[in-house]
């Protein structure tokens, strides 16, 4: 069996504010921007050299799903990005203003800091020991 994770949803308010969240400040691209009805999109962003796994920003519908905006993992770290340089990205982060809840520490598996998306939602910024 070959089976790959290809899409994460990550609900959002609108999505011009979310592309420009992940692009302007997170520096991923815009992979796909496909309108399927008047109010609906397809739109995949992810890091630039990701190969498999795009993140698809879904617009939220109703109140229910408006209630899950920037809490999708109950104030868990809810997506993790590794990076190649970790002081790098994060100092280029910080200085366009990207919140980080959690200064970076060292722990035995690498470097790490937490911080939030436009909307809340926690991830890992993490560079690993072992160059994984």
């Amino acid at each position: 069996m070959n089976q790959h994770i290809v899409h994460i949803a990550v609900v959002v308010n609108d999505y011009d504010e979310a592309i420009e969240f992940y692009t302007q400040k997170l520096g991923f691209q815009l992979i796909e921007d496909t309108p399927l009805s008047s109010t609906k999109r397809w739109v995949l962003v992810a890091p630039r050299g990701a190969s498999e796994c795009h993140l698809l920003l879904a617009k939220a519908v109703g109140d229910e799903q408006r209630s899950r905006i920037g809490n999708q993992a109950g104030g868990r770290v809810f997506l993790f990005l590794r990076t190649d340089d970790f002081y790098r990205d994060y100092n280029s982060y910080a200085a366009k203003g990207v919140v980080f809840v959690r200064p970076p520490t060292e722990e035995p598996f690498g470097t790490v800091a937490v911080f939030e998306d436009l909307y809340g939602n926690r991830w890992d910024l993490i560079q690993y020991n072992d160059g994984r």
